[in-house]
């Protein structure tokens, strides 16, 4: 959807504005254009709400399929995790218990060794996200030795 296309207004009995930040109603709204317009061609219906011909086929497709629910916008991106799985956060934690004072550059490249496809950067997305940064991480575990 673009942002430079105008809000739809509706008159009737009662006064309606469809927004295009409302993907839904806008969606829906095309649909009802194309469905009860006779003279102008899809295409040309679709142009006007921001879309293509082929998309518009997507979104009635999905209309015919699941009715309004079928509207919503999805999710973009990844749907799952795929490079930091729960084997390799595991694996990275290990490392980093084994060695606590191994840098997450060298993390990275005993698993690059062991054949686990992963960067630097997700190491270190992996140790902030459990707490395991070295900063305080460290020092308690320096802490611990001394007492023992």
């Amino acid at each position: 959807m673009k942002k430079d296309i105008p809000s739809k207004f509706l008159k009737g009995l009662t006064e309606l504005t469809i927004a295009p930040k409302d993907p839904i109603a806008w969606k829906l709204s095309m649909l009802y254009e194309a469905a009860t317009n006779t003279e102008e061609i899809i295409e040309d219906i679709a142009k006007k709400y921001g879309y293509t011909r082929e998309h518009f086929y997507v979104v009635k497709r999905a209309y015919d399929e699941q009715g309004s629910l079928g509207l919503m916008d999805k999710p973009k991106g990844p749907k799952t995790n795929y490079r930091r799985t729960n084997e390799i956060k595991k694996q990275i934690i290990r490392h980093r218990f084994l060695d606590p004072e191994a840098s997450c550059e060298v993390i990275a490249q005993k698993m690059q060794q062991a054949g686990c496809n992963i960067s630097q950067r997700s190491v270190e997305r992996t140790i902030n996200e459990f707490g395991l940064q070295k900063k305080g991480y460290i020092k308690q575990i320096r802490k611990q030795r001394k007492q023992k």
